[in-house]
């Protein structure tokens, strides 16, 4: 799946939407959310001029939230050489006080790390329930327990341009893509999107919708992004299933 593509949404949506449309003429910030979403799904650098030009200084976006342990990784790293080793710990997160950065996971669950087993490693299942592990720190080895958690963790104005700039350009966005609709009213909008890919683990082809909602302060920058998403019908379309 390409980066930035988590794409998802329910498009029955667009009804609700209409009841706060506002013409785009008479609201400059539905011109900006649609040149903003479509920055995103063109390039890398065309999505960080677009953070850098128009996002508050104090802007957030509130990314998806999920059960699991609360860090993230080098992923790139990991499907290359089979390793995963910890580029930033959420705080306030199950493991905010368990790991560090530049601990690399063993195990998890039992279950060896490598480029195979990627797939395989228990993080996410249950709230509450402990699951053991094994860290490389250091050059030693240590057995650590983290019980799952949910994890919310809202990305800075600062971060997200951190990470832009080490993202890879070749597999930057949808190959297909596009926006149905943008309505708002105030300081809110909405922008109704579509994306068709092809999942690069599995070979099939997917399709979803998305929901991006902007809110702007009074001098026209955004202060905070969130989207409703898809990714549970992209997983059933790419051949997974979610069991219990």
């Amino acid at each position: 799946m390409h980066t930035l593509f988590r794409v998802t949404a329910v498009a029955v949506l667009s009804v609700g939407l209409m009841a706060c449309n506002q013409s785009p003429s008479s609201n400059p910030n539905v011109e900006l959310a649609k040149a903003w979403v479509t920055a995103g799904a063109d390039s890398r650098e065309a999505l960080m001029g677009m953070v850098e030009q128009n996002m508050a200084e104090d802007g957030l976006l509130f990314r998806d939230r999920y059960v699991g342990f609360g860090f993230i990784w080098d992923n790139q790293r990991g499907a290359e050489e089979g390793r995963m080793i910890v580029t930033e710990v959420i705080a306030d997160s199950p493991v905010a006080e368990v790991l560090q950065e530049g601990d690399e996971f063993v195990s998890v669950g039992g279950v060896s790390v490598s480029a195979e087993n990627m797939e395989r490693l228990p993080f996410r299942g249950q709230p509450g329930e402990a699951v053991s592990a094994v860290i490389s720190r250091g050059g030693e080895e240590i057995a650590i327990e983290v019980s799952r958690g949910i994890v919310s963790a809202p990305t800075t104005k600062a971060e997200m341009l951190e990470w832009m700039a080490t993202a890879d350009d070749d597999n930057w966005g949808p190959e297909k893509w596009e926006l149905h609709e943008a309505v708002g009213q105030g300081n809110v909008v909405y922008v109704w999107t579509q994306a068709w890919d092809t999942d690069e683990v599995s070979g099939l082809p997917f399709e979803a919708h998305q929901v991006t909602r902007m809110v702007f302060n009074e001098s026209g920058k955004v202060t905070a992004i969130a989207n409703l998403t898809e990714d549970r019908f992209v997983l059933e379309q790419t051949g997974y299933t979610i069991s219990r």
